[in-house]
């Protein structure tokens, strides 16, 4: 029998949060310090020694030996270098615990070892890590001790965001802006800030550890290169919200545990489509505390399942043949006093702020589309979108009938006058209460749908950072925003030039509004008449950044400058040539030091058995010995013959320099070549002797957890 967890006392036990801030800090330092998490006005530096030292004291009463600046540089993933709270020994040989306002305020790193797309090179190495003082710190607990844990940005000595957190803090700045501009216009002079909310779903595999173990393509590359399907996947639908296993569930209590002391508000989980697949989501935070929280679940999510004996896939596509991992990005605005911009009250057609609001999204995301797609882009999704399993490639807004019908009478009459209601949901069981139905059904293969009062973006994959896509949903709704405000700040009728706004949005944007089956063949012809962009692939997506319509965006907003695209734009090509060479480079080995080993062994196994029966019995029929010998010694050439040529293209690539030229090849000829060299292997599978196969199957994996 387990032990009893009381959430509510353990719940941001392991936080600096307002709480532990107003009990430790002087009162008149606390008011500062909230003025400027609250206000967004520039922190004191005098008052970095008092929380500094209140900090220290806190983390050193839970354990904690040392403390790092915890930042999110452009791997993708966090990083941290730990300093031990001891100062030098004085004279008797005594040590001091100490940590300075400084030391929280700033630190330093080696900025050249970072991706950095050019913009710090070897020699200049300076970068620095500074406090975002609006996400709390925390403490992780693991093997290594208790740390407090400090969340910052990270930029090089002269000044560019060489990390996730900067930009997203900068377009959270833009959109509140011009989000109070609109609500002025509106009359609200009350709400003071409008903060993008984010909740992120993040789905996941796990796996047995000691069979992950024997896999060198899940260890090298976190997905499988080779596998053959089991006689079952997913057909059944049974393991979608079926019961979780005792294993699993154990899994799951202790990762809810862990992330409710870090002030995570783990809230949902259940098991996802695909055997062995799972699913986690929280409830909604401001953007930058959503961030920083899906970094802490991920990181969770591996260290929990290690110690349970087990592996967290995060990657977007572990397994060919079932569904693969995204990771569904719920976006709204909401301002300080708790108003949601984005919730259309039961009479849409009525609510002009609403309109607006919806009006400006349609034309941000219609203009950007691109832009949008490649915040969603990288290698793992590229086997995902558009295949029957994730959002296609294709960038569209699901609104559902009501908001539709709405939208309708106001681009062919000017006037919107009803709002279709939901009705009840009649179940025909005389137990059963009638249920109040939503006006609108739910579009599953939408990229971008509206859910009520917030919108989902679906196309994240599930490795990623939720960071790149909410800046660009924060900016080009700002932009989106300016506009509008622009015009009707000058207007002398607001009514009637927020109407005509309205429509004129309306009928020029209402294209990338798509209903309908997003998996469809007709969608993506429907779709190419309509102007609607189709990027498949990461590599293609990736110019989009570099655009003048994308640095006129990004610079008018000072989210980032000409020459921070132009590097992300450079690691991007770069993070795609290096993961496909290591996927190609794993497949060579794999086929090399095993499969062909394997293959030879069982195809003499069974010439020597053929020999063996032909010398006990001369007449018997070895034709089915002599066609299996044949089968395999046919696909063992086809093998060595891909082999050869993945070998030529792989070697061919790493020739090239690196940039938009070396990416373009490793997808358009080395990707092929993999593909090639894993046809036969997975044919091979399933003829060779199950004793002689050199690693665990696709149903030794997913189905044995």
């Amino acid at each position: 029998m387990s032990e009893k967890v009381n959430v509510a006392e353990i719940f941001g036990a392991n936080v600096f949060n307002d709480a532990v801030m107003r009990e430790r800090l002087p009162k008149s330092v606390y008011k500062k310090l909230r003025k400027t998490i609250v206000e967004g006005t520039e922190l004191e530096p005098g008052i970095a020694d008092s929380v500094a030292q209140a900090m220290k004291e806190w983390a050193i009463e839970r354990g904690a030996t040392h403390y790092t600046h915890w930042f999110q540089p452009l791997t993708g993933v966090t990083a941290e270098k730990h300093d031990s709270f001891i100062s030098a020994p004085d004279s008797t040989g005594k040590i001091m615990l100490e940590f300075s306002g400084k030391e929280l305020i700033k630190g330093e790193s080696d900025a050249s070892s970072f991706p950095s797309g050019g913009l710090r090179a070897t020699f200049e190495a300076r970068g620095y890590t500074t406090w975002d003082c609006t996400s709390p710190a925390f403490l992780k607990e693991d093997a290594a001790g208790v740390t407090l844990c400090i969340p910052t940005a990270f930029c090089s000595y002269t000044g560019e965001a060489l990390d996730k957190k900067t930009p997203l803090l900068r377009s959270m700045q833009a959109l509140d802006q011009q989000a109070l501009r609109i609500l002025r216009l509106f009359g609200n002079t009350t709400s003071k800030k409008v903060i993008p909310s984010v909740g992120a779903e993040q789905e996941y595999f796990l796996v047995d550890r000691e069979k992950y173990r024997q896999r060198k393509d899940l260890i090298y590359t976190g997905r499988t290169l080779f596998g053959a399907m089991p006689p079952k996947g997913q057909e059944m639908g049974d393991h979608y919200f079926g019961t979780i296993r005792e294993r699993v569930g154990a899994f799951m209590r202790e990762v809810n545990q862990e992330l409710w002391k870090l002030g995570v508000s783990a809230k949902t989980q259940h098991n996802e489509a695909a055997p062995a697949q799972h699913e986690l989501a929280p409830i909604y935070a401001e953007a930058n505390l959503a961030v920083d929280h899906n970094q802490m679940v991920m990181e969770t999510l591996k260290k929990v399942a290690e110690r349970r004996g087990l592996t967290c896939l995060l990657h977007e596509k572990p397994f060919a043949g079932v569904n693969g991992s995204g990771k569904h990005n719920n976006w709204s605005i909401i301002t300080d006093d708790g108003i949601n911009m984005l919730n259309p009250g039961e009479t849409p057609h009525e609510n002009i702020q609403f309109l607006l609001v919806l009006a400006c999204i349609l034309k941000a995301v219609d203009i950007h589309a691109d832009l949008l797609r490649q915040s969603a882009a990288d290698v793992g999704n590229d086997h995902r979108l558009g295949a029957n399993e994730a959002p296609p490639a294709i960038i569209s807004i699901f609104l559902g009938e009501q908001l539709e019908d709405v939208i309708d009478q106001l681009c062919s009459t000017g006037e919107a006058t009803h709002s279709i209601q939901g009705g009840k949901l009649l179940t025909g069981v005389a137990t059963l209460p009638d249920l109040d139905k939503d006006a609108t059904d739910r579009n599953r293969t939408s990229p971008f749908a509206f859910t009520g009062n917030k919108f989902e973006f679906r196309m994240v994959g599930s490795t990623d950072s939720i960071s790149s896509p909410n800046v660009v949903l924060n900016t080009i709704v700002a932009e989106a925003f300016k506009e509008a405000a622009d015009v009707l700040e000058a207007s002398e009728d607001f009514e009637q030039a927020v109407h005509d706004l309205i429509k004129q949005m309306l009928a020029e944007h209402r294209r990338i509004i798509f209903n309908g089956n997003g998996y469809s063949d007709a969608w993506v012809e429907e779709a190419k008449k309509r102007g609607l962009p189709n990027i498949r692939a990461m590599v293609d997506s990736i110019p989009a950044l570099t655009t003048e319509k994308a640095v006129k965006l990004f610079e008018e907003f000072n989210v980032f400058t000409r020459a921070e695209l132009e590097s992300r734009a450079e690691i991007e090509y770069e993070t795609y040539a290096k993961i496909i060479n290591i996927e190609a480079r794993t497949m060579i080995d794999m086929a090399s030091k095993q499969f062909i080993p394997a293959v030879i062994q069982y195809v003499t196994k069974l010439a020597k058995s053929l020999t063996a029966v032909l010398a006990a019995c001369p007449a018997a029929d070895v034709s089915v010995q002599n066609e299996m010998i044949m089968e395999a010694s046919d696909l063992l050439r086809a093998t060595k013959e891909a082999l050869a040529k993945l070998i030529e293209l792989d070697d061919l690539a790493c020739t090239m320099e690196q940039g938009r030229e070396q990416a373009l090849f490793y997808h358009r000829q080395v990707v092929p070549a993999m593909e090639a060299l894993r046809a036969p292997v997975d044919r091979l599978e399933m003829i060779v002797d199950k004793e002689l196969w050199p690693m665990p199957s696709y149903g030794d994996l997913i189905f044995e957890v």
